[in-house]
This record gives structure tokens, C-alpha cells and sequence, in this order.
């Protein structure tokens, strides 16, 4: 009897057959032009770490735009570029990480951020990344969560807000609380990609230190 094959939170192969053929049939919004309106492309870049697949994330540097935030690599877009061509870019910039069109699996949907960015998330499967580089520049920490860390019951928590609704955290770990924009784009990767269920982040709330 040959032995049962890999699942796609144990096996990288498994996961970019399943986020590909997901992605492939999701069905993205884009955020409109508008007076005003920057993009930004980011990468969900998977990864095996510790002998499992994992999303890449990182804290940003002390200083500059969002200082001290958890996010994904990423940024504004060049003249020129697409929201793929600059997320890639940037992946390279800031953790020294290549990756080209062939590794792109596909796209979520664009999140309106407060800070009045159209942020772009790219999902990306890497098998031999080599080492990271991070820009001291731009990046204070890289980090890793596994797929099944991401999947976990407990890692979405929303949080009762003052004046009404609630606030997603995505809880990685100990000290991980995770918030729109990177929360939701996280929360929708692990919808869509890892449970194939249909999900819609655009109106998640953001805290008010992201506007800056």
C-alpha cells in the first residue's frame, strides 16, 4: 500500500496545487481609481520553515511609515509597475527574498486601507527561497506562522469595540495580535486559500495608529 500523500498545512507541493486552484476560480475586487488613492502590492509568501509550510511576516523598522507594525512584505507601487511587479520588488527589497510571475499562485481582493493606500495581496509559493536579507532600513524582525497556526480555531478573535462592532485579531502567538490591514488580508488568505470558503474583508475595522 503506497502512503497517503502529504496534506496542504504539512507539504508545500500541496499547498500550490490547492491555492492555485482556489485562487484560480476567486473571484478578486479591485478598488476603483480615485482623486487621491495610492496602491501598494504585498506578498503572502509561503515558505517552509521549521519543516512546515508558513506565511512570511514582518515588523516593521522603529521609524518611517507604519513604525513598529506587524505586516507583510510589500509597498507603494513604482510608475510603471502593477500591483504584482511592485509586491515582488519589494519582497526582494526588503527580505532579499526573488521571486518571479512563475511563483505568483494568484491574488486576493484589493483592501481599502485607511491610510488611503488600495493595497494589493499576492500570494507566492517559494521552494528554495535562500536566505533572508532584511533591509534594516525598512524591516525590524522577519517572522514565520505555520499554515496550521493560521487555521487554528483560536487565531481569529474579534473583539467587542467601544463604540460598537468588533475588531479582528489575528492571534499568532504569545504577543502576535495581528490588525487590519495585514489581519484581514491574513484572515481572508486563510479563508479562501486554506478553507475554501467564501470571504469579503474590505469593511474590517482598522485601529486609528493605522491611518498614519
Amino acid at each position: 500500500m503506497s502512503a497517503p500523500s502529504a496534506g496542504p498545512f504539512d507539504d508545500l507541493a500541496a499547498f500550490r496545487a490547492l491555492a492555485a486552484g482556489r485562487l484560480g476560480s476567486f473571484e478578486h475586487t479591485s478598488v476603483p481609481d480615485t482623486p487621491g488613492l495610492r496602491r501598494a502590492g504585498v506578498v503572502l509568501c509561503a515558505v517552509e520553515h521549521e519543516g512546515v509550510p508558513s506565511v512570511i511576516l514582518i515588523k516593521r523598522a522603529d521609524r518611517g511609515r507604519n513604525a513598529g507594525q506587524w505586516g507583510l512584505p510589500g509597498g507603494r507601487l513604482e510608475d510603471g509597475e502593477t500591483s504584482e511587479q511592485a509586491a515582488l520588488r519589494e519582497l526582494h527589497e526588503e527580505i532579499g527574498l526573488a521571486a518571479g510571475p512563475a511563483d505568483v499562485l494568484g491574488r486576493l481582493d484589493d483592501f481599502p486601507a485607511a491610510s488611503g493606500f488600495a493595497i494589493t495581496p499576492v500570494v507566492v509559493a517559494l521552494d528554495a527561497p535562500g536566505p533572508l536579507a532584511p533591509s534594516p532600513d525598512e524591516v525590524h524582525s522577519v517572522h514565520h506562522t505555520s499554515l496550521r497556526r493560521l487555521a487554528a480555531d483560536d487565531t481569529p478573535v474579534w473583539v467587542p469595540q467601544p463604540g460598537g462592532g468588533r475588531m479582528l485579531q489575528m492571534r499568532l502567538g504569545p504577543q502576535w495580535r495581528v490588525h487590519a490591514p495585514t489581519g484581514a488580508m491574513l484572515w481572508q488568505f486563510r479563508e479562501v486559500v486554506l478553507f475554501g470558503r467564501s470571504a469579503r474583508v474590505a469593511d474590517f475595522t482598522q485601529p486609528d495608529w493605522t491611518r498614519h
